[in-house]
């Protein structure tokens, strides 16, 4: 095993590996916690969990327990510095490098519903017994053959836009290097019965090769689409050179190299997509944007997320028969967030309501630059008094306490804050990203019925922000009826009971596939009783 990984639970197989990028157990909140519930609503599923990080230092301690039933926990951290092969002179393996070649032709094609399934896969599964140690296309010929260096010079004559061959030599050095890891990744893991991935990106390419080499189905839930995300960090990078001057540069087109990871990352969507048997969104417009990624439709359904509903439905006899003027950001402190927007709000809020506070309650450790800033901010603006950065909290004590829950993010999928603190009894204001507009206002005729249950506004408008929240707590009438609104739409739609029997549906299909695939004798006996009992 290479120093990059870290096991802390060991066991000879599980029923379902779990594929994890960036999330559980490490990091709080949002995925976390729905993958932590998923857990714990199985107990008699025997989980494995492989966890996909970027480097050991990015992450502290655990921010979750371990369940009982995670049989085997690894963690592996792709750009951890390793010993690189030696350097040995070799030429490369001329048909390898052109099957190589013909699987990014592929993935440059453009996505298209009618495309044939299965060609991308077969290429990836024809190119893995090559990327062992001592294969033709391992990672010392990547690194040091003629033909690779070959191969990179040719792609950037052909295809590169930016001067720099340095840059772009280097660019797909790093951007590639992850590829051998996993795939070492995979021909090391415990066997699993089932794999489930809760992204593409890394983890999904992962899930990608496992299901070809095995054989076993690969089950894969988005929350928020990967690559989507990716864009919008890519966006924000300052790492990524573009080497235009400054009379060349062309506000409406993106960098080379940006467009070049934005395209590295499409691609292992791609590969994913057509890997698993089933792919779940949260809601219709990202199952939409899968198909559009390349997905097929025939496999694409939507499962939303779903709360303990008698966990927080207790919560409504705590709360003071007046809502308090206290507007609760609930999430991480980082750009995606925009924090920064809801500090900015405040200072309006507080403006018109002297005695309302903005509560912060998120861990500020991943990007602490960007919690320094808001820091800044609050300041600058005299909110020192008025804004609370609380830290990481439990949800249960928060939600007795606030008037509103406030989301000002630019990037959400169907966020469980808001269907907690609607079963909370507590209304929300929250920008138009994902499926917020959803959640709040109702999906169909039926659902819009229910009423509305707090109010919409664009994404970096302060000013909106802040008048919506104002209106909702000056006006009780309003408020009450936000209130009811948000808790008959969570106990219509949005319950664990519901998420959890769409969950064993596609657990008992995976699983009972893979016995019938393998024969009687890897059949494992707990299976009928786990799919009974779990919930």
């Amino acid at each position: 095993m290479k120093p990059d990984a870290t096991i802390t639970r060991r066991a000879a197989d599980c029923d379902v590996m779990l594929l994890l990028e960036g999330t559980f157990p490490y990091v709080s909140g949002g995925v976390s916690s729905w993958v932590n519930q998923l857990i714990r609503g199985f107990p008699q599923i025997r989980f494995g969990i492989c966890f996909i990080g970027s480097r050991r230092d990015d992450y502290g301690e655990p921010k979750y327990a371990m369940p009982d039933n995670v049989v085997h926990f690894e963690a592996h951290f792709l750009h951890e510095r390793h010993a690189a092969p030696p350097v040995l002179p070799q030429a490369g393996d001329v048909a390898a490098y052109a099957q190589m070649d013909a699987l990014h032709q592929q993935l440059r094609a453009p996505v298209r519903a009618t495309a044939p399934q299965g060609d991308i896969s077969a290429s990836l599964y024809a190119l893995l017994p090559l990327m062992q140690d001592g294969g033709a296309l391992d990672e010392a010929s990547f690194l040091y053959s003629q033909l690779s260096w070959q191969s990179i010079a040719e792609n950037y004559r052909t295809y590169c836009t930016d001067p720099s061959f340095v840059d772009y030599f280097w660019t797909v050095r790093i951007m590639h290097a992850p590829v051998w890891t996993l795939a070492r990744v995979a021909r090391q893991l415990i066997p699993a019965r089932a794999y489930h991935s809760i992204s593409t990106g890394y983890a999904g390419f992962l899930g990608a090769l496992l299901t070809q080499q095995t054989g076993r189905p690969l089950i894969l839930s988005e929350h928020g689409i990967y690559t989507k995300e990716r864009k919008i960090d890519l966006f924000q990078s300052e790492w990524i050179r573009d080497n235009r001057g400054v009379f060349e540069k062309d506000a409406s087109q993106l960098s080379y190299f940006r467009d070049l990871w934005i395209r590295f990352f499409e691609a292992l969507g791609r590969m994913c997509y057509e890997a698993a048997a089933d792919i779940v969104a949260l809601y219709e417009t990202n199952r939409l944007r899968q198909v559009s990624d390349g997905a097929l439709a025939g496999r694409t359904r939507n499962i939303p997320n779903g709360i303990d509903l008698p966990r927080f439905s207790a919560l409504r006899a705590l709360r003071p028969a007046t809502p308090p003027p206290v507007l609760c950001l609930i999430g991480r402190v980082v750009p995606i967030k925009d924090v920064k927007t809801f500090i900015r709000a405040m200072r309006t809020v507080v403006n018109l309501m002297p005695e309302a506070e903005g509560w912060i309650a998120g861990p500020e450790d991943e990007d602490p630059d960007y919690a320094e800033e808001c820091h800044s901010i609050a300041e600058g603006l005299d909110l020192q008094d008025r804004i609370k950065f609380l830290g990481f909290q439990k949800i249960d004590a928060l939600m007795p306490q606030i008037g509103l829950v406030v989301l000002s993010s630019i990037s959400e999928a169907l966020p469980l804050v808001l269907l907690e603190g609607f079963a909370a009894g507590v209304p929300a204001v929250a920008t138009d990203v994902g499926s917020c507009r959803q959640l709040i206002h109702g999906l169909d005729e039926d659902d819009q019925a229910l009423g509305v249950a707090g109010a919409i506004v664009g994404i970096a408008q302060p000013q909106a922000l802040a008048r919506a929240a104002v209106e909702l707590l000056t006006d009780m009438v309003r408020w009450h009826a936000a209130q009811a609104a948000g808790i008959a739409r969570v106990e219509r739609y949005y319950t664990q009971d519901q998420m959890f029997a769409e969950y064993r549906r596609l657990y008992d299909k995976s699983l009972q596939q893979a016995d019938q695939s393998a024969g009687p004798a890897a059949t494992c006996p707990m299976h009928s009783a786990a799919v009974k009992k779990s919930h």
